[in-house]
């Protein structure tokens, strides 16, 4: 039996990180965890597999800058934290990656807060038609000292279609909920950066 053949790549040395792909949360700001879960509408199946995948759930993390965080606690819903939770956060990611909405994909953003309790009314269709998602926000904002100190929000409708890696999904319409949870760092999966930050943060955040 031949010895393994063993090759010297010499002394590995350790390069800069790519900040675009290992971004930390904004300072001050708020980390907010999102789990998304399809509801029904699977075709029923003997496969083990299309059955764990009928299962599963999304996980993201929805980040909130500092400013938005001070808005909201001063009783305002900011522009740019509705629209950030609709690109990114309203999208079927349990069974792969999705493709974000793109803004031209918004048909619809109606949101309100007053005493603490969020709602929403959001309308999503691409161009073509063949994705979309229909659904209301509700949810509740707990502050205490000046601090947001709960976030608790879910948003359910309708959904239908598809992303290049989010295949088989339910055939038509199917009921999609996704859940939004304030994050308080002892799970690691905190620290992720959000999906749809990758590579383009401020795409992201603005």
């Amino acid at each position: 039996m031949k010895e393994p053949r063993t090759t010297d790549f010499g002394k590995i040395i350790k390069g800069k990180s790519d900040p675009r792909y290992n971004p930390s949360p904004p300072k001050g700001g708020l980390v907010i965890r999102v789990t998304t879960k399809v509801l029904d509408g699977y075709e029923k199946t003997e496969n083990t597999y299309r059955k764990i995948m009928h299962r599963s759930l999304g996980r993201d993390n929805f980040w909130v800058t500092v400013s938005e965080k001070k808005e909201l606690i001063n009783g305002k819903l900011p522009d740019t934290f509705l629209r950030r939770l609709v690109r990114f956060h309203l999208v079927d990611n349990t069974r792969g990656e999705p493709t974000m909405w793109r803004l031209s994909d918004i048909r619809t953003i109606k949101g309100n807060l007053e005493n603490g309790q969020l709602s929403a009314k959001v309308v999503l269709r691409n161009d073509q038609g063949d994705r979309g998602y229909e659904t209301q926000i509700l949810g509740m904002i707990k502050t205490e000292g000046g601090e947001i100190t709960g976030f608790d929000a879910v948003a359910k409708g309708q959904y239908w279609g598809e992303g290049k890696y989010t295949r088989n999904a339910p055939k038509g319409r199917f009921p999609l909920a996704v859940a939004f949870k304030l994050a308080d760092g002892k799970d690691i999966a905190d620290s992720i950066p959000p999906q749809g930050s990758r590579g383009w943060v401020q795409g992201y955040i603005n």
